[in-house]
C-alpha cells in the first residue's frame, strides 16, 4: 500500500516554511532527514517530564528515565530483529564505526594482516580502519568500483584470500546509491575468516533490514538520517562478539568495579557506553522507530525506488546530465548524484537553491570515489517519505532552468 505523502508532509513542521520567496524542496535527506512532530515533542516532553541521568540512582525520576532509555533500545532491536543487549547506544555512525575499529583491531587484528574496505566507502568507514590497520601492522586493501557503479566481486575474492580478517562496507553507497549484495558477501568473508562490518547509514532508514538475514557480524547507523534526533547512532554486533572485545572509551558507566590500579568492565552493552548516554536523543530515536514502523519500511522502500525512477528517467532524457551508479532504480538507495555538462556542482546547487531546492554538491565524504569517478565532485540529490512526485518534477525543471542559464 502507498504511503500517504501528503499526511506525512503535515507531520514534519519544517516544511511550511519557505526558502526566500520559493516553498522549501529539501532533496539532502542522505545527509539529515527532517523530523516529525511526534519526534520533537517526545524529546520536549522528556526534559519537561522526564528529565534525571540513567542507570545512576534509585529515586523514581530516574527510574522513570532509565525505563525509557531501555525501551528505546528494546525498539532499535526490534526493528533490526537482534537483541536488546546487541545494541549499543552511540553518537552518530562515526563513533559506531571508529568504535567497531578500535575494539575488532585490538581484539583480531595483527602483522601482516588484511583489512578489506572498497572504493565506495563514506569517510567514517574507510579512516577509521587506515588508523586501525596502520597501529595494528596490518594491510588496507580496497574493492574497486566497476564503471557501472558495482564492487569488483571477483576482485573481493581475491582479496580475502590475503590473510582477511575484517571487511568493512557500505550496505549502500551514499554517492552511487549502490545497494551492496550484504549475505554474498558475508557468506564470503566468513568462508575466509573475516569479520563483516557493515555501514548502514543509507539503508535502515529506507527499508526492512535485519541483521540476522544480512549475515553481518556488525552493523552501524545514525538516528538523524532516520527521522530521529540528532547525536544518537546505533552500533549492533553480535552477543558473543561484543562480550569478546575490549572497551572503546572507558569512565562512567562502564565498569564492574574500579581500584586504583586496575579496574573491570561492565556486560555489554553498557562495556560500551561510558560516560552519560544520549538518553533524551534515545527517547526520540524510539518514537522514530515508532513512526516508521506505522508506514511500514516495505512501503517506504517502494516510495523511494518510485522517486527514483522517476528522477532517473528524467535525468536520462537529458544528454547534458551524467547520472552516477546503477541505471536500475531498484538497485539504488533513494538516492541519485550527477554532474551537468561543464558546470560545476556548486554552481548548479547554488542556483537549484535560488529555486527553494535544496540539493547537496561536492565529494560526500567519499573522495576516492569522487578520484574514480574522474571528477571534482557531484550534484546529489536524495528522497525519503515526505517528498512527493511533483518536487521530482520541480527539481527537473529548475535543472533546466540551471543549464539555461550556465550552458
Amino acid at each position: 500500500m502507498a504511503i500517504d505523502v501528503q499526511g506525512i508532509r503535515r507531520d514534519f513542521p519544517i516544511l511550511e516554511r519557505r526558502a526566500g520567496e520559493k516553498p522549501l524542496l529539501y532533496l539532502d535527506s542522505a545527509a539529515t532527514s527532517h523530523k516529525p512532530a511526534p519526534v520533537i515533542e517526545a524529546v520536549a516532553s522528556f526534559y519537561r517530564e522526564s528529565n534525571a541521568n540513567v542507570h545512576r540512582a534509585l529515586y523514581r525520576l530516574a527510574a522513570e528515565a532509565t525505563e525509557l532509555y531501555e525501551a528505546a533500545r528494546g525498539k532499535v532491536a526490534t526493528l533490526l530483529g537482534a537483541r536488546s543487549e546487541e545494541i549499543v547506544f552511540v553518537r552518530g555512525t562515526t563513533e559506531a564505526l571508529n568504535l567497531a575499529a578500535h575494539t575488532v583491531g585490538e581484539a583480531r587484528l595483527g602483522a601482516g594482516d588484511t583489512v578489506v574496505v572498497t572504493e565506495m566507502e563514506h569517510h567514517a568507514n574507510l579512516v577509521p580502519w587506515q588508523q586501525t590497520a596502520r597501529r595494528h601492522g596490518a594491510r588496507l586493501e580496497a574493492v574497486p568500483v566497476t564503471d557501472s557503479g558495482e564492487l569488483g566481486l571477483s576482485a573481493y575474492e581475491r582479496l580475502l584470500s590475503s590473510g582477511a580478517k575484517v571487511v568493512a562496507l557500505a550496505h549502500a553507497s551514499n554517492l552511487l546509491g549502490t545497494i551492496n549484495p550484504i549475505p554474498e558477501l558475508a557468506q564470503a568473508a566468513h568462508r575466509a575468516g573475516a569479520l563483516l562490518v557493515v555501514d548502514a547509514a543509507q539503508t535502515v532508514p529506507h527499508m526492512p533490514v535485519s541483521v540476522r538475514e544480512l549475515g553481518a557480524d556488525m552493523l552501524a547507523f545514525s538516528g538523524h538520517k532516520m527521522l530521529g534526533p540528532t547525536g544518537i547512532g546505533v552500533l549492533w554486533a553480535r552477543g558473543d562478539l561484543l562480550e569478546e572485545l575490549p572497551p572503546f572509551m572507558t569512565g562512567g558507566e562502564m565498569i564492574g568495579e574500579v581500584w586504583l590500579d586496575k579496574a573491570t568492565w561492565a556486560d555489554p552493552p553498557r562495556r560500551f557506553e561510558a560516560g552519560t548516554p544520549p538518553f533524551a536523543q534515545a527517547v526520540g530515536l524510539g518514537v522514530a522507530v515508532d513512526y516508521l514502523a506505522e508506514l511500514g519500511l516495505v512501503d517506504v522502500r517502494a516510495h523511494d525506488v518510485e522517486l527514483v525512477e522517476r528522477v532517473l528517467e528524467g535525468l536520462s532524457r537529458r544528454e547534458h546530465v551524467t547520472v552516477y551508479g546503477p541505471r536500475e532504480p531498484s538497485a539504488r538507495a533513494g538516492l541519485v548524484s550527477f554532474n551537468v555538462a561543464g558546470v560545476h556542482p556548486h554552481d548548479v546547487a547554488t542556483l537549484l537553491d535560488q529555486e527553494g531546492i535544496a540539493i547537496r554538491a561536492g565529494h560526500h565524504c567519499a573522495q576516492p570515489l569522487v578520484r574514480r569517478l574522474g571528477v571534482p565532485a557531484t550534484c546529489r540529490a536524495s528522497f525519503y517519505v515526505y517528498n512527493t512526485t511533483e518536487e521530482v518534477d520541480a527539481f527537473l525543471w529548475a535543472l533546466d532552468e540551471a543549464w539555461r542559464l550556465l550552458k
